[in-house]
């Protein structure tokens, strides 16, 4: 009997050793499942707020140390739009003070040009810093110049220039900077002259199968000696449709949705985002060609930035489904942050031009691809 006993008290003693350390294993199981859950996947360390502020300062500081142009030109027309954003996002007074020192500088007047767009990108940052500061100064050269313009027919040179919005760049240039101030002083004359040269531009160049820009008409597809890609595929630049998108969000998000044209501009935009979205490559990024990637190795910062600028206020403003786009979105920011050097500079910028390039690396920048980085940014940290 008390063998018996000691059978059972031998068998069924619980072993509190194996027990303490099998505890130990569970909890350092459910530690570990903790741990990763607060850290999130590898790359969300992309999309911190703290590390896209970070990335937005850094890129801003290192551009504003190193200008390039006329601070009137249309390529610092598209760096301070950045700047603005990344003085929203930041509230850096450093960045604030910057805009300011440009307008001054620039004595707060557009470019020479009187009737081309790109001359009127810079007042996009003089409407903005005056909606803050409230000094009519920095927009009053702007309205006188745009009384000149209204009042002055425009000069056809070329047959192949018959209206004043004739290349695809020009609907970031000009729209923003127009609708702007017609919003800021109530003036509709301001939002009709927008709405009249921004659908001269649409029916010349937007091509309503692919959905995307020409970026002008020695790029449609019904010339007789049109230009094409390598693979046969018609050329839309990318930078160019950026532009043209970039545009698309900041005329938009000044307007009411009721705004009798807006319907117009977000059946584009829309159009536009999902044929984007659809030529993303694995990287993230774009290739200076739309439709023959293989012919330009390389994702290309400017027109891949105003993609991922345009793609995330779309989410933001419920204009595209976030389930579809975000993921888009996400490997875009990415692999814009894979862009930038360890200075700050944004590389793998094509150069000026007016089409498609490979003539870079990740030694080229340009003061638009920062612009476009920053915008980028502006609307990525927004994101849920």
């Amino acid at each position: 009997m008390n063998l018996y006993v000691c059978t059972i008290d031998c068998i069924y003693k619980p072993n509190y050793s194996k027990i303490m350390k099998l505890s130990v294993l569970f909890i350092g199981i459910i530690l570990l499942f903790s741990l990763q859950s607060i850290a999130g996947t590898p790359d969300s360390k992309y999309f911190s707020k703290k590390q896209i502020k970070k990335v937005m300062t850094k890129a801003a500081e290192w551009q504003l140390a190193n200008p390039k142009h006329n601070l009137y030109d249309w390529t610092n027309g598209a760096f301070y739009a950045g700047i603005e954003a990344a003085y929203k996002t930041t509230n850096s007074k450093k960045l604030l003070q910057a805009m300011i020192d440009m307008g001054e500088a620039n004595q707060w007047k557009p470019g020479p040009r009187l009737h081309h767009a790109d001359d009127y990108a810079i007042c996009q940052t003089y409407v903005d810093v005056y909606r803050i500061k409230k000094d009519q100064k920095m927009i009053q050269p702007y309205i006188e110049r745009m009384n000149e313009f209204m009042a002055t027919p425009y000069p056809v040179k070329e047959p192949s220039n018959l209206i004043t919005w004739w290349w695809c760049d020009a609907l970031f240039m000009a729209p923003p900077a127009y609708v702007k101030l017609g919003m800021t002083l109530n003036d509709k004359k301001y939002l009709d002259l927008n709405d009249k040269l921004f659908k001269e531009c649409y029916d010349l160049l937007y091509d309503k199968e692919e959905h995307l820009f020409a970026r002008d008409n020695r790029y449609q597809w019904n010339q007789p000696k049109v230009l094409k890609e390598a693979n046969g595929r018609k050329i839309f630049w990318s930078r160019g449709n950026g532009w043209v998108m970039g545009g698309l969000v900041r005329v938009m998000q000044e307007l009411p949705e009721d705004y009798k044209e807006f319907a117009f501009y977000k059946q584009i935009f829309v159009e536009m985002a999902e044929r984007v979205a659809g030529l993303q490559q694995e990287d993230g990024l774009w290739r200076a060609s739309l439709l023959d990637p293989a012919s330009y190795p390389g994702g290309e910062a400017s027109g891949s930035g105003f993609y991922c600028y345009a793609l995330a206020w779309g989410i933001n403003n419920g204009l595209l489904a976030k389930d579809k786009y975000l993921p888009v979105v996400k490997k875009a920011w990415i692999g814009l942050n894979g862009l930038m050097q360890p200075e700050g500079r944004i590389g793998w910028c094509q150069p000026i031009g007016g089409d498609p390039q490979k003539n870079f690396s990740a030694e080229s920048w340009e003061v638009y691809g920062a612009g476009a980085f920053l915008l980028a940014g502006s609307e990525v940290i927004k994101l849920k």
